[in-house]
Protein backbone atom coordinates (compact mmCIF):
# COMPACT_ATOMS: atom_id res chain seq x y z
CA UNK A 1 0.00 0.00 0.00
CA UNK A 2 2.97 2.60 0.91
CA UNK A 3 4.70 1.61 -2.61
CA UNK A 4 1.27 2.38 -4.33
CA UNK A 5 1.28 5.70 -2.21
CA UNK A 6 4.41 6.79 -3.13
CA UNK A 7 4.41 5.94 -6.55
CA UNK A 8 1.11 7.88 -6.69
CA UNK A 9 2.78 10.81 -5.23
CA UNK A 10 6.06 11.15 -7.80
CA UNK A 11 3.65 10.77 -10.38
CA UNK A 12 1.57 13.78 -9.46
CA UNK A 13 5.43 15.60 -8.61
CA UNK A 14 6.04 14.36 -12.12
CA UNK A 15 3.43 15.69 -13.85
CA UNK A 16 2.77 19.26 -11.79
CA UNK A 17 6.22 20.02 -12.15
CA UNK A 18 5.92 19.57 -15.94
CA UNK A 19 2.94 21.43 -15.84
CA UNK A 20 4.23 24.35 -13.91
CA UNK A 21 7.68 24.73 -16.50
CA UNK A 22 6.02 24.27 -19.70
CA UNK A 23 2.32 26.19 -18.66
CA UNK A 24 2.26 29.65 -20.36
CA UNK A 25 -0.14 31.03 -18.02
CA UNK A 26 1.90 32.56 -15.11
CA UNK A 27 -1.00 31.81 -12.53
CA UNK A 28 -1.41 28.16 -13.60
CA UNK A 29 2.07 27.48 -13.42
CA UNK A 30 1.97 29.07 -9.13
CA UNK A 31 -0.91 26.34 -8.89
CA UNK A 32 0.73 23.86 -10.28
CA UNK A 33 3.90 24.37 -8.24
CA UNK A 34 1.28 24.37 -5.34
CA UNK A 35 0.34 21.01 -6.36
CA UNK A 36 4.13 20.01 -6.75
CA UNK A 37 5.07 21.00 -2.52
CA UNK A 38 1.49 19.38 -1.65
CA UNK A 39 2.45 16.22 -3.11
CA UNK A 40 6.27 16.38 -1.29
CA UNK A 41 4.70 17.03 1.96
CA UNK A 42 2.63 13.38 1.23
CA UNK A 43 5.84 12.16 0.74
CA UNK A 44 7.56 13.64 4.03
CA UNK A 45 4.41 12.37 6.15
CA UNK A 46 4.90 8.97 4.07
CA UNK A 47 8.05 8.39 5.62
CA UNK A 48 6.81 9.57 9.33
CA UNK A 49 8.97 12.99 8.68
CA UNK A 50 5.76 14.89 10.69
CA UNK A 51 7.89 17.57 10.89
CA UNK A 52 9.40 18.27 8.07
CA UNK A 53 6.23 17.78 6.32
CA UNK A 54 4.24 20.29 8.69
CA UNK A 55 7.26 23.52 7.53
CA UNK A 56 6.79 22.07 3.92
CA UNK A 57 2.52 22.71 4.12
CA UNK A 58 3.00 25.95 6.14
CA UNK A 59 6.43 27.40 4.75
CA UNK A 60 6.53 26.41 1.13
CA UNK A 61 3.07 25.34 0.04
CA UNK A 62 1.35 28.11 2.23
CA UNK A 63 3.54 30.95 2.70
CA UNK A 64 6.03 30.75 -0.50
CA UNK A 65 2.92 30.25 -3.21
CA UNK A 66 0.83 33.05 -1.28
CA UNK A 67 3.95 35.41 -1.92
CA UNK A 68 4.27 34.23 -5.92
CA UNK A 69 0.56 34.74 -6.44
CA UNK A 70 0.83 38.11 -5.02
CA UNK A 71 3.38 38.89 -6.71
CA UNK A 72 1.56 37.66 -9.82
CA UNK A 73 -1.82 40.13 -9.04
CA UNK A 74 0.73 42.94 -7.98
CA UNK A 75 2.86 42.73 -11.29
CA UNK A 76 0.93 41.67 -14.04
CA UNK A 77 -2.57 40.57 -15.65
CA UNK A 78 -3.61 37.10 -14.13
CA UNK A 79 -4.60 36.24 -17.95
CA UNK A 80 -1.18 37.13 -19.56
CA UNK A 81 -0.18 34.40 -21.48
CA UNK A 82 3.58 34.62 -21.61
CA UNK A 83 5.44 34.76 -25.45
CA UNK A 84 6.32 30.98 -26.75
CA UNK A 85 9.97 29.96 -25.80
CA UNK A 86 12.28 29.71 -28.81
CA UNK A 87 13.90 26.46 -29.95
CA UNK A 88 17.07 27.52 -29.28
CA UNK A 89 16.48 28.44 -25.57
CA UNK A 90 14.99 25.16 -25.34
CA UNK A 91 17.24 23.43 -26.45
CA UNK A 92 19.85 25.41 -24.15
CA UNK A 93 17.30 24.27 -20.98
CA UNK A 94 17.28 20.78 -21.79
CA UNK A 95 21.60 20.84 -21.89
CA UNK A 96 21.61 22.24 -18.55
CA UNK A 97 18.86 20.76 -16.96
CA UNK A 98 20.82 17.56 -17.93
CA UNK A 99 24.39 18.15 -16.90
CA UNK A 100 22.70 19.88 -13.54
CA UNK A 101 21.25 16.18 -13.40
CA UNK A 102 24.66 14.73 -13.86
CA UNK A 103 26.67 16.34 -11.65
CA UNK A 104 23.70 15.98 -9.05
CA UNK A 105 23.93 12.55 -9.29
CA UNK A 106 27.85 12.06 -9.17
CA UNK A 107 28.15 14.69 -6.30
CA UNK A 108 25.16 11.90 -4.38
CA UNK A 109 26.75 8.98 -6.08
CA UNK A 110 30.48 9.76 -4.83
CA UNK A 111 29.74 11.03 -1.55
CA UNK A 112 30.19 8.96 1.37
CA UNK A 113 26.99 9.35 3.81
CA UNK A 114 27.63 8.45 7.13
CA UNK A 115 25.27 8.48 10.30
CA UNK A 116 25.04 11.98 11.68
CA UNK A 117 26.96 11.54 14.95
CA UNK A 118 25.13 13.00 18.60
CA UNK A 119 21.55 13.17 17.07
CA UNK A 120 18.84 11.49 18.67
CA UNK A 121 16.60 9.15 16.87
CA UNK A 122 13.47 10.67 18.44
CA UNK A 123 14.34 14.42 18.47
CA UNK A 124 11.78 16.83 20.20
CA UNK A 125 11.14 20.55 19.01
CA UNK A 126 13.94 21.45 21.22
CA UNK A 127 16.84 19.51 19.22
CA UNK A 128 15.34 20.69 16.27
CA UNK A 129 15.41 24.23 16.82
CA UNK A 130 19.00 23.76 18.14
CA UNK A 131 20.11 22.08 15.31
CA UNK A 132 18.55 24.53 12.92
CA UNK A 133 20.48 27.50 14.16
CA UNK A 134 23.54 25.62 14.56
CA UNK A 135 26.72 26.63 12.90
CA UNK A 136 28.79 23.81 14.24
CA UNK A 137 28.91 20.02 13.61
CA UNK A 138 25.43 19.08 11.86
CA UNK A 139 24.17 22.38 11.87
CA UNK A 140 22.20 23.82 9.36
CA UNK A 141 21.81 27.43 9.61
CA UNK A 142 24.03 28.11 6.76
CA UNK A 143 22.24 25.90 4.30
CA UNK A 144 19.52 27.52 5.08
CA UNK A 145 20.82 31.19 5.08
CA UNK A 146 21.31 30.15 1.28
CA UNK A 147 18.41 29.20 0.82
CA UNK A 148 16.71 31.98 2.04
CA UNK A 149 19.05 34.16 -0.46
CA UNK A 150 18.29 32.12 -3.46
CA UNK A 151 14.40 32.67 -2.57
CA UNK A 152 14.64 35.94 -2.51
CA UNK A 153 17.06 36.05 -5.74
CA UNK A 154 13.98 34.50 -7.29
CA UNK A 155 11.46 36.08 -6.41
CA UNK A 156 13.32 39.55 -7.52
CA UNK A 157 14.32 37.86 -11.07
CA UNK A 158 10.64 37.14 -10.90
CA UNK A 159 9.80 40.84 -10.77
CA UNK A 160 12.02 41.96 -13.11
CA UNK A 161 10.54 39.49 -15.60
CA UNK A 162 7.00 40.83 -14.40
CA UNK A 163 7.78 43.77 -14.58
CA UNK A 164 10.32 44.41 -17.95
CA UNK A 165 9.01 46.70 -20.73
CA UNK A 166 7.97 44.37 -24.39
CA UNK A 167 9.42 46.93 -26.13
Amino acid sequence: METTIFYIFAIVILIFSVLAVTSRRILRAAVYFLFVLLAVAGLFFLLSFNFLAAVQLTVYAGGIIVLFIFSIMLTSQVNDKLEPIAAKKIIFSLLAAIAGAVVCISAIMTYRFSEPKNIEVDAGMKTIGKYLLSYGENGYALPFEVISLLLLASLIGAIMIAKRDNT
